[in-house]
C-alpha cells in the first residue's frame, strides 16, 4: 500500500540529460524562491538599493569620461556624443550577454560590479595619463587619447549592460511577480539613482574631490555595494569557492582604488610636470576650471593655464594685448567694458590711457581675479590693475551680465577664450554681439579677440560675419609674434610645429572704425599705424567669403 504522504519519487528532479538531481534547478536558468537571511519584503528593499546606487555610479563613470575628455581633446559636443553613443550601444550589447549568466545571477553580477568598479575607478587616471606622458602632441596623441576613450566607454557600457537582467533576475528570485511590476520597480530606483549620480558629479565630487579622487571614490562606493548585496543576501546561491573568490576579487578591487587613492596627489603633480614642465605654482581647481601658473620667478616667464590651455605667456603677452586694446581705444574711452581679461591684463592696457574715467570687468570665474589680485607674479605682471579705484570687477557671465546690462560704454573689449572651444560659442554669437551692441555709446567701438587667422581662416572670418550681422561694421586685422613653443589649445592635437602664429581681432563700431593707435599715448611694442594696416592686409589675404554668422541655436565653428 501506498503512503499518500510519501514524498512523489519524482518530485525535485529535474528532467535533463544526465542523472537526475535533487533540489537541482530546471533547464534555462529558472530557480525556486531564494534562501535568504531576511524576510522577502527586506530583501526586495536591499536589491532595489543596490539598483540605486548602481545606477549613480554608472551615470557618474559617464560623466566623468565626458568632463575629462572635454578637457584633454576639446570639443565638448563630439566628446560627449562619442561617450554617450558608444556607451548606450554597448549596454545593449551588455544586456543580451548576460542572458548567459542568468543560471548564476548572484555570481555574475558580484563579478560584474568589482570589474565595473575597477574599469570605472581607474578611467580618469589612465586617461589624464596618456595625456601627460603620451609625449606626442600631434597625431597620434590624438588617434591615441580618442581609442583610450572609446575603448573605456564600451567597456564601461558593456558591464553596466549586463547589471539590468542580472538584477532582474535576482529581484524574481525574492518573489516571483509580473514582468511588467518588476521592471517598473527596477527601472524606478534606477532612474532615480541615475538622478542622483547626475547630480552629486557636478555640485560634490568634482569640486570637492576633483576628478580623479572622484572616480576612484566612486568605484569604491560600487564594489561595496555589489558585494554586500551577493555575499550578504545571495550566500546561499554561491558555492563555498564561488564566495571565496568573489571575497577576494573585491578585496583586491578596494585595495587598488584605495592604492590609487592614496597616491592620487603625487600622480598629479607627476601629470601637471610632464605636461607644463617643472615649474608648476599653482595649480588649482576653481569650480569653473582647473587654473595652473608656472614660472613668474627667477626671471622665468609667468605662464597661464586654463584647463590645459596656454591662456597667457609672458614672453609676448604685450604683444596680445596692445593690439587688442589700443586700436579700440583711439577715441572716446572715458567708460569701458572688458568681457573676460580676469587676468587683468587688458585691463592693464586700458588703464595706460589718459582719459579713462571707469573700467568694468565681467569674468566669470572668480579665482582667476584672486589671484590676478594676490599672486606676486601675476599682479606684478598685470600692473596690480585691480587695486586701481576706476576698476570695478564682477564674477558672472558675460553672456548675462549683458542683458542686464544699463548705461553704455564708449569702449568694449571682448577678451574671452578662443571660439573653436565649444563653451565659449555662445560669447561668439550674433545674439552676443546683438547684446555688446546695445551698450555701445554713440561712436563706441568693440574689439574682439577671434582666434589665429592664419591656421584657421575659417573660424575667424566666421567671427567677423557674426559680429557684421548684428549690424556693425568691421575692420579685422591680426598680429604676429606670439610664442608658439607650446602648443594651446585646441591646436595642441596638431603638434607644436603647427601651432597659431598669430593673433586675429575684429574691431567693429556702428560705422567702419578706422583701424590705427593714438600715436601720443601710450609707449607700445611697434603696434604703429604702418604696422596696423600691413596686419589688416595680412588679414584680408586669408579671407573666407560667404560664411553665415554663427547663432545660439546654429553655432560654426567645428573647424
Amino acid at each position: 500500500m501506498i503512503d499518500p504522504h510519501a514524498p512523489s519519487p519524482t518530485r525535485g528532479f529535474t528532467r535533463s540529460r544526465g542523472a537526475p538531481t535533487p533540489g537541482a534547478p530546471p533547464p534555462g536558468g529558472e530557480r525556486g524562491p531564494a534562501r535568504l537571511p531576511v524576510r522577502p519584503g527586506t530583501g526586495r528593499f536591499f536589491v532595489l538599493a543596490c539598483v540605486f546606487v548602481c545606477a549613480a555610479c554608472g551615470l557618474v563613470y559617464e560623466l566623468e569620461l565626458v568632463a575629462l575628455a572635454s578637457y584633454l581633446i576639446g570639443d565638448s559636443v563630439t566628446q560627449a556624443s562619442v561617450v554617450l553613443s558608444v556607451m548606450v550601444f554597448a549596454m545593449g550589447i551588455g544586456s543580451l550577454a548576460a542572458k548567459r549568466l542568468r543560471c548564476r545571477a548572484a555570481a555574475g553580477f558580484g563579478a560584474v560590479e568589482a570589474a565595473l568598479a575597477l574599469v570605472g575607478g581607474c578611467s580618469a587616471m589612465a586617461l589624464y595619463a596618456m595625456f601627460a606622458w603620451t609625449g606626442d602632441w600631434g597625431g597620434a596623441w590624438a588617434s591615441g587619447s580618442r581609442c583610450l576613450l572609446v575603448a573605456f566607454s564600451l567597456a564601461i557600457g558593456l558591464l553596466i549592460g549586463a547589471e539590468v537582467p542580472l538584477l532582474m533576475e535576482l529581484i524574481q528570485r525574492i518573489r516571483r511577480q509580473d514582468a511588467g511590476g518588476a521592471v517598473a520597480d527596477l527601472f524606478a530606483a534606477d532612474y532615480v539613482g541615475a538622478l542622483v549620480g547626475g547630480l552629486a558629479f557636478p555640485f560634490l565630487l568634482l569640486p570637492l574631490l576633483g576628478q580623479l579622487t572622484g572616480a576612484l571614490l566612486t568605484g569604491a562606493v560600487n564594489v561595496v555595494a555589489g558585494g554586500t548585496l551577493v555575499l550578504g543576501l545571495f550566500r546561499q546561491d554561491l558555492t563555498r569557492r564561488a564566495r571565496w573568490l568573489l571575497v577576494t576579487a573585491n578585496v583586491v578591487v578596494l585595495g587598488l582604488l584605495a592604492t590609487a587613492a592614496l597616491l592620487v596627489d603625487d600622480f598629479e603633480r607627476a601629470a601637471r610636470q610632464a605636461v607644463y614642465g617643472s615649474d608648476v605654482r599653482v595649480a588649482l581647481q576653481t569650480g569653473v576650471q582647473e587654473v595652473v601658473l608656472t614660472g613668474g620667478t627667477h626671471g622665468r616667464p609667468l605662464d597661464l593655464f586654463l584647463d590645459g590651455r596656454l591662456r597667457v605667456s609672458g614672453r609676448d603677452e604685450h604683444l596680445y594685448h596692445e593690439a587688442l586694446v589700443r586700436p579700440a581705444l583711439n577715441g572716446p574711452r572715458a567708460r569701458v567694458l572688458v568681457l573676460g581679461g580676469g587676468d587683468g591684463l587688458a585691463t592693464r592696457e586700458v588703464l595706460r590711457h589718459s582719459g579713462v574715467r571707469r573700467v568694468d570687468v565681467v569674468e566669470l570665474d572668480a579665482g582667476v581675479v584672486r589671484l590676478a589680485r594676490h599672486d606676486p607674479a601675476l599682479s606684478a605682471l598685470n600692473g596690480h590693475a585691480f587695486d586701481d579705484p576706476r576698476v570695478h570687477v564682477t564674477v558672472g557671465d558675460a553672456f548675462d551680465w549683458l542683458r542686464r546690462a544699463r548705461g553704455t560704454y564708449d569702449v568694449v573689449i571682448s577678451d574671452l577664450p578662443d571660439p573653436g572651444i565649444t563653451p565659449s560659442t555662445k560669447l561668439y554669437s550674433q545674439e552676443f554681439y546683438g547684446l555688446a551692441r546695445h551698450v555701445l555709446a554713440p561712436g563706441g567701438r568693440l574689439a574682439v579677440h577671434a582666434g589665429p587667422v592664419l591656421s584657421r581662416p575659417r573660424i575667424f572670418w566666421t567671427v567677423d560675419a557674426t559680429v557684421r550681422s548684428a549690424g556693425l561694421r568691421t575692420a579685422p586685422y591680426c598680429a604676429g609674434g606670439r610664442d608658439f613653443g607650446f602648443a594651446a589649445g585646441p591646436d595642441r592635437t596638431t603638434g607644436a610645429s603647427r601651432a597659431p602664429r598669430d593673433w586675429g581681432f575684429v574691431l567693429a563700431a556702428r560705422s567702419r572704425p578706422p583701424l590705427r593707435a593714438d600715436p601720443r599715448e601710450p609707449p607700445s611694442h611697434g603696434l604703429t599705424g604702418a604696422a596696423l594696416a600691413a596686419d589688416a592686409r595680412a588679414a584680408a589675404a586669408t579671407r573666407v567669403t560667404g560664411l553665415p554668422p554663427s547663432t545660439l541655436i546654429h553655432p560654426r565653428y567645428a573647424d
